[in-house]
């Protein structure tokens, strides 16, 4: 495959390593931008590149609980101004709940009727682009529940109760007291938003992202001349430092700075009367992973001034 300019300057915004850096990388790996990436990183020319990308979308999360279940929704809008406006946050609220009674596939949420309009929630939003000005979309939508404990939601950035520029839930099963379980819940849906974890526990952890880890970290314990022995216990150090950075259950807690979310978890029995189990977690971050066009402003009015 050619190395273009472009992979180039694509690569260069993900890694941050030099232009040359960034060509070599692209050329010994025939132009797989995500293997430029491991390999810049093995070379200790570039940080972890993160799967998210960058935010560049505007508009809101929603979220919203309604007993052992609950529900968060992203709708994206061009400018942070509609996400402003009270049409857009009431949508936003009401897509929302919708997802708590008809789950989380947007396809079927856009078939479901919006309330007290005869319209469904596709045509209100069609609606809403053309009363406002500006397009809009669902874009993605999770939902949590419980058979017996609580759900609980936690808003950050929030412009409304319930709506934010990202939204977090946290399941925790329990048959003991709900409002000692809805406080452990807050404090763990806070710590969420802030980590930003992956995954729940290392066995929900995607295989290919610890293989693709394992892969670089074999790579720079190679260069290091230790042998295969050393080597093998280095690797596996390193594995337990990269799960303790992207798995709930095995992060720090930020509140204490030193207790593992399992053991907060473990030792809230003791407060709540009877044994927790945290089963799940969702974390929506407005725009996370959309890329926007970037324009170069100056450029846009010196062609305007030469017209």
């Amino acid at each position: 495959m050619a190395v273009t300019a472009a992979l180039v300057k694509e690569l260069r915004e993900k890694s941050g390593a030099g232009m040359m850096d960034c060509k070599k990388a692209l050329t010994e790996t025939n132009g797989d931008l995500d293997a430029a990436v491991d390999w810049l990183r093995t070379k200790g020319l570039a940080a972890a590149a993160k799967k998210s990308g960058r935010v560049a979308a505007e508009g809101l999360v929603g979220a919203a609980v309604d007993g052992t279940k609950g529900a968060v929704m992203e709708v994206n809008s061009e400018t942070d101004f509609v996400a402003r406006n009270d049409t857009f946050q009431n949508f936003v609220e009401t897509v929302t709940k919708l997802a708590l009674q008809h789950g989380e596939n947007i396809d079927t949420l856009k078939g479901v009727a919006y309330p007290e309009t005869g319209r469904t929630v596709e045509e209100q939003l069609t609606h809403n682009i053309a009363t406002i000005g500006e397009n809009m979309s669902l874009r993605r939508a999770q939902v949590l529940s419980v058979s017996d404990g609580v759900v609980v939601p936690y808003v950050h950035n929030a412009v409304q109760p319930g709506l934010g520029k990202i939204g977090v839930l946290v399941a925790l099963e329990s048959t003991g007291d709900k409002d000692k379980l809805n406080e452990l819940g807050k404090q763990i849906a806070m710590h969420v938003a802030a980590a930003a974890p992956q995954s729940l526990s290392t066995d929900d952890l995607d295989p290919a992202a610890i293989e693709r880890e394992r892969a670089v970290l074999v790579e720079q314990a190679r260069d290091s001349g230790k042998t295969d022995e050393i080597i093998a216990k280095m690797i596996e150090g390193r594995l337990r430092k990269f799960y303790q950075e992207v798995v709930l259950l095995e992060q720090t807690f930020v509140v204490d700075g030193e207790t593992r979310i399992s053991k907060v978890v473990e030792n809230a029995a003791k407060s709540v009367g009877a044994p927790v189990k945290l089963t799940g977690f969702a974390r929506v971050q407005l725009g996370e992973g959309i890329e926007r066009e970037e324009s170069d402003f100056a450029a846009e009015v010196a062609a305007t001034l030469a017209h």
